[in-house]
């Protein structure tokens, strides 16, 4: 049972407060003020990425931000990977990308013939997140448990991203399997979760 908060009574009334400020956000900005979020909310992450090798990303819903100006900006020794789902109930694993095909809810995802990787970083879409790293997400729970998967395995860096809107001051309704980001970037900022 998740824990409420002082801002919302339960995770699904901070979702769709989450979603109508994310989709309010993305309809005021055109074309090319989406890239100059864009630009700037990969000005914060890319110095932060270090050496990680492989860099998780996600191909965006039509109101997330984009994280495609971080990806243009890997090195050479780097490489972008993608979420990649068999079908609707399968778990997500994540392959080098980049995403040439429709996955199973009409987002761009690697061909089922590209290399499945365990990534170094995940940069994860956020509905609402707060400075402590609570992550509200669509609500469907792929990304929390293919990272603990993955935190089973190795250590790896998460990294939530989005509009500056869905960086709320918390604290966030979160349940015990819930996987905390380790910082939060928007275009305003990085914030290192405590």
């Amino acid at each position: 049972m998740a824990v409420p908060s002082p801002m919302f009574p339960d995770k699904m009334s901070a979702r769709i407060e989450g979603l109508r400020l994310r989709r309010d956000c993305a309809a005021a900005l055109d074309a090319d003020a989406r890239a100059v979020e864009a630009a700037a909310l990969a000005d914060h992450v890319v110095p932060r990425l270090g050496n990680g090798a492989t860099i998780a990303a996600y191909h965006p819903l039509k109101s997330e931000i984009d994280p495609g100006a971080i990806l243009d900006r890997l090195t050479p020794g780097q490489r972008a990977a993608f979420p990649w789902f068999a079908d609707r109930e399968a778990e997500m694993i994540w392959r080098s990308g980049p995403p040439t095909e429709p996955g199973p809810w009409g987002m761009g995802q690697p061909g089922a013939d590209a290399p499945a990787v365990d990534p170094d970083i995940v940069l994860v879409p956020i509905v609402l997140a707060d400075r402590a790293g609570t992550r509200i997400g669509h609500g469907k729970g792929h990304y929390d448990r293919a990272l603990a998967r993955l935190r089973a395995r190795r250590a790896v860096a998460t990294i939530g991203i989005g509009w500056a809107c869905q960086l709320v001051p918390g604290p966030l309704p979160a349940d015990s399997w819930d996987v905390r980001l380790d910082a939060v970037a928007t275009p305003e900022g990085w914030f290192p979760c405590a």
